[in-house]
């Protein structure tokens, strides 16, 4: 053999040695992640938000348990997303479950990390051995969840947990796009909403199964709240009777409302969006596929180059590609 082939057949036994370690250590942490190591599901979703070597085997070898309901908890900036989710792990884990809770973080358009990772107002419950919090950057996505926020979640429906959260950043609108992921979808608003009531009803208001008018202690409350009843019952889109719920998270109060209605629309089976839920999550994880191959970092270096060159057209870039 000469030296040229048996360098190259080195290579190939090298990297087939790679390989066959990788999925050992994939096979290791799934069975780990079955027995409900914590360690393990936080390696696995590494794996599987980096796309690491083995992270496509992982997924499919995985057993998810469609019977843990997700719960997407979404809303603009300020209405106390967090706050409420905070009281609602408190309640929970005082009843004994187990939560898992993924939040979805603004991200820097320099580096895409994430600019709130540290989730300080869940702190307390860091240590919490029935609580799992992992934050991910939304990496450009713009409508509030990450791209790998669909993958994530069914690494976590693996695990044993209760109940699974996902909070979105918080951007308006386009928060439509998280009717794709969970089962039950919590829309979080504020008094101060009264005056984008028609932007509600024509966009995010059909997206929620239950609606919590937070801070409620504040002027406008109650008017806010019948008007919110008011375009509920004028447009019903199911036989599912969706619930206004009055609360003040930083007192604790209207969350064991949100529990019981939470547990009784998932009880009930009612998912109208069933069909659409799954065609989003298809449609996503081929967008996500497709554009592998697309490096914003090679982006911004092309542009740059076409930049200085003079006379650049940005559809006529787009287009070369």
């Amino acid at each position: 053999m000469e030296l040229k082939e048996l360098f190259a057949a080195t290579k190939v036994l090298k990297l087939s040695c790679y390989i066959c370690d990788a999925m050992a250590v994939i096979e290791t942490l799934r069975a780990q992640l079955m027995q409900g190591d914590k360690k393990a599901l936080a390696r696995c979703i590494t794996i599987v938000e980096n796309e690491l070597e083995g992270y496509e085997e992982l997924l499919t070898s995985l057993s998810f348990n469609t019977n843990i309901p997700v719960v997407g908890v979404t809303g603009p900036p300020g209405a106390g997303k967090s706050t409420l989710i905070n009281s609602l792990i408190k309640k929970l884990t005082e009843e004994g479950k187990s939560v898992g809770i993924i939040a979805i973080d603004p991200t820097s358009p320099f580096n895409y990390g994430s600019l709130l990772g540290d989730r300080l107002r869940m702190a307390e419950h860091f240590t919490n051995e029935k609580v799992f919090i992992r934050s991910l950057a939304t990496r450009g996505s713009l409508g509030g969840l990450s791209a790998k926020t669909i993958e994530i979640v069914d690494v976590m429906r693996a695990f044993a947990f209760d109940y699974i959260i996902v909070e979105t950043v918080g951007v308006g609108q386009s928060e439509v796009e998280v009717v794709g992921l969970a089962d039950t979808t919590v829309l979080v608003l504020v008094p101060e909403s009264g005056d984008d009531v028609q932007a509600i009803k024509s966009g995010v208001m059909e997206i929620a199964d239950i609606f919590v008018v937070n801070k409620s202690d504040r002027d406008g409350a109650n008017t806010f709240i019948k008007n919110i009843i008011q375009l509920v019952h004028s447009k019903p889109l199911s036989n599912w009777s969706i619930p206004v719920i009055k609360a003040i998270a930083t007192k604790n109060e209207g969350i064991d409302e949100l529990i019981s209605e939470m547990n009784k629309h998932n009880a009930t089976g009612v998912n109208t969006k069933r069909s659409y839920l799954l065609a989003e999550k298809a449609y996503r994880l081929i967008q996500n596929k497709r554009m592998k191959d697309i490096s914003k970092q090679k982006l911004k270096e092309e542009i740059e180059a076409a930049v200085k060159k003079g006379n650049f057209n940005l559809y006529a870039f787009v287009r070369s590609m």
